[in-house]
This record gives structure tokens, C-alpha cells and sequence, in this order.
């Protein structure tokens, strides 16, 4: 049988969380605020599902552009190039 190519594909180490992460979160989390130029570090929540960016970027650092909508539209290098990702909140922490 062929191989599956989903989105959460070879994923179950990286994506997992500590057991002292588990359980609900917290409001203050979605609640969070970036202003433009702040640097931040992408670290994926996968209990959520929405505003998840792709499990390539899991640990990069990047530099928020602007706020589209709840999400915020974050520039980071991957290898010789700069991309722009879509990234929820609550898969971004201050650096």
C-alpha cells in the first residue's frame, strides 16, 4: 500500500508535547499580541489545529510583518529564502 502524504506526515515526535503542556489552554495564549518587527520563534501547539503553519517550520525564528485577521503574517529564512508565513498566535512565542 502507497505511503500517506498528509499534512501531520512523520510528525509524532516533533509535534508532541511534554505531559506538564498538556490539558487546556490558556486564554492568554490566543490572546497574544505582536507588534510589527517583533521577533519571534514558531513552536507549532498541536492540539490546534487553526492558523498551524507547516511542520517544516517548527523551531524557526522569524520577524512579524503585519496582523491579517487573528493571525499575524511572519517572515522567515528558509535555507536562501525569505517567506512569508500565516501563523496563528498560539503557535508563536516572544523571543
Amino acid at each position: 500500500m502507497a505511503m500517506k502524504k498528509g499534512f501531520k506526515n512523520k510528525t509524532r515526535h516533533k509535534l508532541r508535547k511534554n505531559i506538564k503542556e498538556k490539558g487546556k489552554i490558556s486564554i492568554t495564549r490566543y490572546m497574544n499580541e505582536f507588534k510589527k518587527g517583533d521577533k519571534v520563534s514558531i513552536k507549532i501547539d498541536s492540539s490546534v489545529n487553526k492558523g498551524m503553519p507547516h511542520p517544516n517550520y517548527h523551531g524557526k525564528t522569524g520577524v512579524v510583518v503585519e496582523k491579517a485577521g487573528e493571525c499575524y503574517k511572519t517572515k522567515i529564512r528558509d535555507k536562501n529564502k525569505e517567506k512569508i508565513l500565516i501563523v496563528h498566535p498560539i503557535h508563536l512565542n516572544r523571543l
